[in-house]
């Protein structure tokens, strides 16, 4: 599982090696409005805030950094992905079934349940794979290729023949 999630994550460090601050931080693109940089750090703060929380077993999906900077500079975003990766590493003998307290807001206010590590994590990389997949929309509007043909698919999704 690992090491599905540090793959998909690697995909985002490929797109944010060949795209330009300007592309990167791009608010131009209908319906949202919304830059590669802003998904990229949504994405990121998602697991900062399980890693945050895992020690002391309680991860609050609300806490959110929120770093523009990340945003904004693709050498940033760049580094906040290796941050997460190394994260991500550092946890691989740890036990993945232990039940921890996860909270968000769900829009009609915050709630706090049980999960195990493993689908905390399942479900940050599931939410990582949505947001690729409007990147790719915004990388198609802007004229960018896709870092490879598997960005943003979730890997239950059928391919065309």
């Amino acid at each position: 599982m690992l090491q599905a999630i540090e793959k998909n994550l690697t995909r985002g460090i490929k797109l944010l090696e060949n795209i330009s601050d300007e592309e990167y931080s791009n608010t131009t693109i209908a319906p949202y409005y919304s830059s590669i940089g802003g998904h990229t750090r949504h994405i990121l703060d998602v697991f900062d805030c399980i890693f945050e929380g895992l020690q002391a077993s309680n991860v609050n999906l609300i806490k959110r950094k929120r770093n523009t900077l990340v945003e904004n500079k693709t050498a940033e975003g760049i580094q906040y992905f290796k941050s997460i990766i190394s994260k991500l590493e550092s946890i691989e003998n740890h036990d993945l079934n232990e039940i921890i307290q996860v909270t968000d807001d769900l829009g009609e206010g915050v709630v706090t349940a049980n999960y195990t590590i493993a689908s905390v994590l399942i479900q940050a990389h599931s939410h990582a794979i949505h947001h690729f997949a409007s990147v790719g929309y915004v990388i198609s509007q802007l004229g960018i290729d896709l870092p490879d043909e598997d960005f943003g698919f979730n890997p239950t999704t059928p391919k065309k023949n």
